[in-house]
């Protein structure tokens, strides 16, 4: 539970900011929101890998849109929203890109697709493709990172 303004945030509002259920515990329980974006920064920094996966799994892949009506599908369509009129031989070069990211990684592209056009997405994941294992982890924390800092500052701004 944290308490942001005078607003109480439950563990689901945290998660869908972050789905690692260790870093929703790391965060909970600051009450000013510069604390908080700390906070997270420092919790995503030490977690584990295993962590980091759980985050992933909430993330659709880049072309997918969210399904639901819930706060984090929402979003999630929101910071896709690049993808909107994209043709669909771009579209299909982000699946096949996607395809071939989780054979080579084990788990889906993650980028921070807020004020990215599908152009740009798709460069940076053909880009990213060639990256080894190592690399691309700590890629993959930066961007979780942006886009958890971004989603953090919707939330203090939904909860004033």
């Amino acid at each position: 539970m944290c308490v942001l303004a005078g607003v109480e945030l439950s563990e689901a509002d945290l998660a869908a900011c972050c789905a690692s259920r260790r870093w929703v515990a790391a965060v909970g329980g600051h009450r000013d929101p510069a604390a908080l974006r700390a906070a997270s920064r420092r919790a995503l920094d030490e977690l584990a890998w295993a962590d980091i996966e759980e985050a992933l799994a909430a993330h659709p892949r880049i072309g997918e849109r969210a399904g639901g009506g819930g706060r984090e599908a929402g979003w999630s369509r929101g910071e896709q929203s690049g993808m909107d009129g994209a043709a669909a031989e771009l579209r299909e070069a982000l699946a096949e890109g996607n395809r071939a990211y989780e054979e080579r990684f084990g788990h889906v592209f993650l980028i921070r697709a807020s004020g990215r056009s599908a152009l740009e997405m798709l460069a940076e994941l053909r880009e990213r493709l060639r990256n080894d294992p190592e690399t691309e982890r700590a890629v993959v924390r930066r961007e979780l990172a942006e886009i958890v800092d971004l989603r953090l500052a919707k939330l203090v701004k939904e909860s004033r």
